[in-house]
């Protein structure tokens, strides 16, 4: 049976919006998975030493992959992308595919966690998200999507992309 999956995907190097899309392209062309919902893009103010503004939005995912499985599929198209080793955390990036939930499960692996451990304290992450599934319940939280939203406490600056 095919699983829920939302997706954060983010890029801050080059030509932003492209990559983005190029993303939603090779994710498309996966096997045994399809696009059901896209977010408008966003453009938001960088995290971290990061000077370069992203541009972000989430997806929603119909896929048959198991997480592990989705994950190693999400990293061949970063590096296929271009997508260099990350040293610091937020660094820039060309593009970054974020698994944020998937179905109800709770996974706490090394390499994947899942719901994303800090997508409760993005606005980059939640007004997407809150686009596509404004009442998904946060596994771990019992919240909504959207009161995730209306709690937060970043005060990073999000707004509709004008690219």
């Amino acid at each position: 049976m095919p699983h829920q999956v939302y997706i954060g995907i983010g890029s801050n190097l080059g030509n932003k919006k492209e990559n983005y899309l190029e993303a939603l392209e090779r994710i498309a062309k996966l096997p045994k998975t399809r696009i059901l919902k896209e977010s408008s893009l966003y453009e938001s103010e960088p995290h971290g030493d990061s000077k370069e503004w992203y541009v972000n939005g989430a997806i929603q995912i119909e896929t048959e992959f198991k997480p592990e499985a989705l994950l190693e599929k999400f990293k061949n198209i970063e590096r296929a992308m271009g997508r260099k080793k990350v040293r610091k955390k937020w660094g820039a990036r060309i593009i970054d595919l974020d698994i944020l939930l998937y179905d109800s499960l709770m996974m706490n692996k090394k390499n994947l966690k899942i719901p994303h451990p800090e997508m409760q304290s993005r606005k980059f992450v939640l007004i997407p998200l809150s686009e596509l599934a404004p009442q998904v319940i946060h596994p771990v939280l019992g919240a909504s999507i959207s009161e995730l939203l209306i709690g937060v406490k970043d005060n990073k600056r999000v707004s509709l992309a004008r690219l």
